[in-house]
């Protein structure tokens, strides 16, 4: 009997069939297992914000369509510049200081021991892990202009009160503070992750070159988390930008609108006042600030990853 053979030219179209049939049974297999995320995606982020749009094209009574009017309503308020520049200047001194403190935690928790880095970690993590909610009412407590636990204790070494909620320069200072305790320990353990992926190998090498250890920051540490500190702080401004549960427990906009944010100002305007229209304005205002700076940051995380590479 004669038995067929298969030459090497015929065998390998054969085998890349078989690779691209399997390239497409596992390309289904990853749709069928994202498909849950995408559908929670389209129901809780893609529908409310074109929802959002088309309310935002309609009258206050939602009975007629009005275009940009709303738009237009807005820019020329002086109170809704004001929570503009507010918003901006919250969020970004809040991601410094977040930032820059979490950096510096990293840090040390880096240089310490293995046994002390778990205990101390946690530690660190309890104003991340607790609902802000709850947080933030401890912090009013303490802010409180008729029994602050802060003016009590500037009360004891002869100082006087403080008005911490009671005074625009102070009510934004608080508020950025609690956002920046809240939040620093998110810089902090995305930071030391990027810390222990960097080999130590880079930093026996400068040593033997005889960098000092601001030059081993510089050098060697900043390159090799240029990545993860922009995607940490593009992802910490949007959350800031979007915060609300602070400002509304601490001073619900006041004093005199002076704290609004973007999302309290969207809830006063929209809820309280009943003109849901123009609330979806103010609150979609902000996708386009933060749109800009999301595709400068990931072409950048894409142009330094492709140089990496």
């Amino acid at each position: 009997m004669s038995q067929a053979v298969i030459s090497p030219a015929s065998a390998v179209p054969q085998r890349q069939g078989a690779m691209r049939r399997l390239a497409r049974r596992n390309s289904t297999t990853a749709f069928l297992l994202t498909l849950p995320l995408i559908l929670l995606i389209l129901g809780l982020v893609v529908y409310p914000f074109l929802y959002a749009l088309y309310l935002s094209m309609l009258n206050k009574r939602q009975t007629r369509f009005i275009g940009i009017e709303n738009f237009t309503f807005l820019f020329s308020r002086e109170t809704f510049w004001n929570v503009v520049f507010q918003s901006v200047v919250f969020a970004v001194s809040a991601v410094l200081l977040k930032a820059l403190i979490g950096f510096v935690l990293a840090h040390v928790l880096h240089a310490l021991p293995a046994k002390g880095q778990r205990k101390w970690r946690g530690m660190l993590l309890v104003p991340w892990v607790i609902p802000p909610a709850i947080s933030t009412l401890a912090w009013w407590w303490l802010f409180d202009p008729s029994y602050s636990a802060f003016n009590w204790a500037l009360a004891g070494i002869g100082v006087d009160p403080v008005p911490w909620l009671g005074a625009t320069g102070w009510a934004r200072f608080s508020v950025i503070l609690v956002n920046v305790w809240y939040g620093a320990p998110f810089f902090m353990i995305m930071y030391l992750a990027a810390l222990k992926s960097v080999p130590d190998q880079l930093y026996e090498a400068a040593a033997i070159d005889g960098a000092s250890a601001w030059q081993k920051l510089r050098f060697v540490t900043f390159p090799m988390m240029r990545n993860i500190i922009s995607i940490t702080v593009l992802f910490s401004l949007i959350v800031t930008f979007a915060n609300f549960d602070i400002v509304r427990i601490l001073t619900n906009g006041g004093p005199q609108d002076s704290t609004h944010v973007f999302a309290t100002y969207a809830f006063q305007v929209g809820i309280q006042s009943g003109d849901i229209p123009l609330g979806a304005s103010v609150s979609l205002f902000m996708f386009p600030l933060l749109a800009v700076f999301a595709v400068l940051t990931l072409r950048g995380v894409n142009k330094r990853t492709k140089e990496m590479s």
